[in-house]
Parts: C-alpha cells; structure tokens; sequence
C-alpha cells in the first residue's frame, strides 16, 4: 500500500504549510478550555482555519466545503501536529451526519456556519447510564404536532457551555426496540428548558459539562433524516470522530517523545538502561500505529476505528508513563506534562471503553461468539 502524496495532495501540503509559515504565530499559544481567554482564542483559530479553507474540506463546496476525498482531512491534521499548532475543530463526524444523512432544507440551514465555525456546536451521546452501552440512553423525544418535546440528560458533552447547536441522539420510537427507536435532532440550545452544568477536570479543562432536557421544544423539521435511523447515524459518525484526526493525534504523540529523547540525551532527565529501552519501544509503537492510522484511513472499514482506539490507547498511556518516570519528582500538578498525563488516563473510557473496543475486535474480527 503506498502512502506518498499523490502530486495533488503534495501542493495542497505544501499551500497550508505557507499558510501556517505566515499565520501560526498570532495563534501558537493561549487556545485550550482552561479559561474564558483559552476558550476565545480557540474559538478564533477555528475561524481563522475555516477562513482559509482548511476546516472539513470532505463536505460539499455548496455548504462550505471543498469536496476534496478524505485524505485531504488527515493532511490537515498532520501539517497542525508537525506545526505544533493549535488543533483543528473536532466537527467532522457531525458535519458528516447532517451532510450524509439530513434533507435539504436542514443542510442548507445549518451547515455553512458550522463549517465556517460561526455557530459553534456540540454532540449529545452519552449519558449517566449510558456511555458505552449507548443503545440504552433514555433521552426522549415525544412528537407532538411539528414538533418533538425533549426529556433527558446528556453528561460529558464537549462544548456544551458555550454551543450554539446541540447534534442530540435520543429515543423517539418508543415501540421500537432499543437500537431502532433512536433518532437525531439538531436542538438549538438557546431553547427553553435547557440547562447546562460545567465539570471541570482533574487536569482544569473545563471542556466538558452535563445538559438537562425538561420540555424543550425542537421543530420536526429539525429532524436528521428519518425517526428511528439514529443508531445508523451514530456509528457512520465514528468512521469520521477518529480517522483524520488519529494523524493529527500520532504527530502530538511524536513530539511528546521527541521532546522526552531530547532530555535524556541532554541530561535534563537521567534515564537508566530500563527506561531508555522503554522510550525506544516508544519510538516503535508510534511508529506501527502511525503506519496503523494511514491504513485505516484508505480502508475506510468500521471496525477499524476500534483497532486503532486499542492501539493509542496503550501507546499514549506507555508514552505518559514514561514521561513521568523520566521526570521523577518534578512531574507535579500544573506542568503541561502531568496535564497530559491525566488526559491519556481517560483514553480508556472515552469514545468508548477498552472493554467494548475488544468486544467489536473479537466478534467481528476474531469471529469470536458474543460473551
């Protein structure tokens, strides 16, 4: 399998790597969710990237797209890891699911500000009782006339603090069993009665927040596609949360180990025999799962998305562990590197656990029986 840039692919590269040469700089520092500042600048390189037409350029160009094939994505993502910038808006499984799925009207309405990063959004999956198994939500959605009037409560929604839209997953079928009763809506969350609670995290993010649903009044109109397609939805969205973004993701992962190789060859860290053969094995697993991600990319196969969780998964939380072993005791709440540390703790929950990741690895891989 070759994975050389095409001479197409090779100039779109080298464009947004002079874009990034004349651009980076206003944008290199401050963006995150730790502050209201963080947040701002964020919100202002996203612009800035979609300004330049380098955000979701899979979707039509009508919507503001450039429909360019997907590997154009994973080049996004990569150039802005090997930059060391700021990342690109985690919006593509949703513009996705509302280009592949929505009627006309809907697409028309919506898509061209949450490609041009306008209107800032959120994704409504998971639950306090439903995370990975998310076939079990309880979220409902009652049709009454033109519109569906929404009960519920979704917990650790990314953006949902400062979203304008909500893509909402919830259960509108109620005869239908779990998997066929589930719908999606695009809920405006200015409506009356929604609230939304901040959780901050152990690392000070405050990225994520838990929203209350009491009688919100959504359109019908605002309905994606059919009643009861929603699980369908859900999981052509996972081909699109991880794919271009795991290159993106193996290129911070990169120079997280450059930056560690660095110390122990300067001195700044003392690494006995043990843990440099741990930092090589490093260097090795990212490697594989960089060669992983771009196979996956071309394959385009669902259940590889799972194979690659797996593998980040165990490759990140190695990488972080021997980050801090180098750092001994300097490696303390507030520096960058414990921050990290924490997040790629949760990397075994979030996107789904490594339970139900090997689960869909062993029966449809394996051809193993469900346990």
């Amino acid at each position: 399998m070759d994975f050389a840039d095409t001479p197409e692919v090779a100039r779109f590269r080298a464009g947004l790597r002079a874009w990034l040469a004349g651009h980076l700089d206003e944008y290199r520092h401050g963006t995150g969710y730790h502050s209201d500042a963080a947040l701002a600048a964020t919100l202002r390189w996203h612009r800035a990237l979609a300004g330049a037409g380098y955000v979701a350029v899979s979707l039509p160009a009508e919507y503001g797209g450039r429909g360019l094939p997907d590997v154009y994505e994973a080049v996004i993502n990569e150039e802005l890891a090997r930059a060391q910038a700021p990342a690109a808006p985690p919006i593509g499984h949703i513009a996705h699911a509302i280009a592949d799925f929505a009627g006309d009207e809907l697409k028309t309405r919506v898509l061209p500000g949450l490609l041009g990063c306008t209107s800032s959004w959120c994704q409504g999956f998971s639950e306090p009782g439903a995370g990975s198994d998310l076939a079990s939500l309880t979220t409902t959605g009652r049709r009454e006339g033109d519109e569906y009037v929404v009960d519920g409560q979704k917990i650790w929604t990314s953006g949902a603090m400062w979203a304008d839209w909500c893509l909402l997953l919830l259960r509108t079928e109620a005869d239908q069993p779990r998997h066929r009763g589930l719908s999606m809506l695009v809920v405006d969350m200015t409506s009356a009665g929604i609230e939304r609670r901040e959780i901050t995290l152990a690392n000070g993010s405050r990225e994520f927040a838990e929203v209350f649903f009491d009688g919100v009044r959504v359109p019908a109109a605002n309905l994606v596609g059919q009643a009861g397609i929603g699980w369908r939805i859900a999981m052509h969205m996972l081909t699109y949360e991880r794919g271009p973004a795991d290159m993106g993701w193996v290129g911070r992962l990169g120079h997280v180990l450059a930056a560690a190789v660095e110390d122990v060859r300067t001195g700044r860290c003392a690494a006995d025999e043990p843990l440099r053969r741990r930092l090589v094995a490093c260097a090795v697993n990212i490697d594989v799962l960089r060669w992983q991600v771009a196979r996956s990319l071309v394959d385009r196969a669902g259940v590889a998305a799972s194979v690659d969780k797996l593998l980040t998964t165990r490759i990140e939380q190695e990488l972080f562990r021997v980050v801090g072993d180098l750092a001994g005791t300097g490696f303390v709440q507030g520096d960058d590197r414990f921050d990290e540390y924490l997040w790629s703790r949760a990397q075994s929950i979030y996107g789904g656990t490594q339970q139900i990741q090997r689960q869909i690895v062993a029966q449809r891989v394996l051809g193993l029986p469900r346990g």
